[in-house]
């Protein structure tokens, strides 16, 4: 069947294969960032509150359980705007875990709610959170990730380090650079002394890769994203070794006995929701989804044909995305 909350898997470099949770249903975000792969921020808010409950969420879920899929490495809560601005979130990682009690659960988010002391208290309950952070120069921020009103980079800086205090679990931070945008030596500066009282489990220094909400907004060249690597990477830790290759997986990959076959009936709707939340190449939807590369082709010559697809290449590889505002 279609879900409209659960999506995914999805194949993450960082965290194995992903089963993802949308805890906004619409592109709801404290963001406008020049690069986000879902596309623009419809509403730019820092209001939380239920915009999908938990209940509607967990009914998904159960379904998608009972289904008899293969089982993820991970449950990730994202989707198409920041999840941490939903309200229920606590209740829906509470909900997880009673549905899979063995598997880790994520959390990505931009951060940008951690100044709020009852937001860090519920992401304890999480296995991994998944902060970004691209830059610490007020300027920059403000051009690259376009928040909302109010919104200041050095206190969410120090929000995030009070929360490494209490949380248990590991932190996959991420930055993310835009040619012209966040790439400076100053914020580079900055970032390592972040990166040193942060002490996270792992950075990934990335740059874009897939095609973003504008189009002047590109990667940055392998000679500065290699040196930001080097240096973010060598930042010396207060706490623990900033490991660029750690890995948390709690399932298993291995177990072909529930693959989904090439004439699943609902390999359109999986597609399809899968492309909402990601731009991907076919071979990373077939990998993911284990679906056939035959029947991943089939349903983007369907999805091109109704006019819902959308097709960008970057590099060699061919991204294809079903964003909200493609007209159908």
């Amino acid at each position: 069947m279609g879900y409209k909350y659960v999506f995914g898997p999805v194949f993450s470099g960082r965290l194995g294969r992903s089963l993802g949770l949308d805890l906004l249903g619409e592109r709801i975000c404290s963001m406008d960032c020049v690069y986000c792969e879902v596309g623009k921020t419809d509403n730019l808010t820092g209001e939380r509150k239920p915009y999908v409950t938990a209940a509607e969420l967990l009914q998904e879920l159960t379904k998608w359980k009972g289904e008899k899929h293969q089982k993820p490495d991970i449950i990730t809560l994202g989707g198409l705007g920041e999840p941490t601005l939903n309200s229920e979130m606590p209740d829906i990682i509470r909900g997880v875990k009673k549905l899979f009690p063995s598997m880790n659960i994520a959390v990505l988010t931009n951060a940008t709610t951690m100044t709020d002391p009852e937001v860090r208290r519920e992401l304890l309950e999480a296995d991994v959170v998944l902060p970004s952070m691209d830059s610490l120069i007020t300027s920059e921020f403000r051009a690259i990730n376009r928040p909302c009103k109010g919104t200041d980079p050095e206190a969410i800086a120090k929000a995030l380090i009070e929360f490494r205090k209490e949380f248990k679990g590991k932190i996959f931070l991420e930055v993310l650079l835009s040619r012209g945008y966040n790439d400076s030596d100053e914020n580079l500066s900055k970032m390592k002394e972040f990166c040193i009282d942060l002490s996270p489990d792992r950075i990934d220094v990335v740059t874009l890769s897939r095609p973003g909400t504008l189009d002047k907004a590109g990667p940055v060249d392998s000679g500065s994203l290699g040196r930001w690597k080097e240096v973010l990477d060598a930042a010396p830790s207060k706490n623990r070794d900033c490991e660029p290759d750690t890995d948390v997986k709690s399932g298993s990959s291995t177990d072909t006995s529930a693959l989904v076959q090439a004439g699943d009936s609902d390999a359109f709707d999986r597609i399809q929701a899968s492309l909402m939340r990601r731009p991907q190449t076919a071979q990373q939807l077939s990998k993911a989804l284990e679906v056939s590369l035959s029947k991943v082709d089939e349903v983007l010559k369907e999805l091109r044909n109704s006019g819902r697809l959308s097709v960008r290449q970057t590099g060699d590889e061919i991204y294809y995305d079903c964003r909200l505002d493609v007209d159908s």
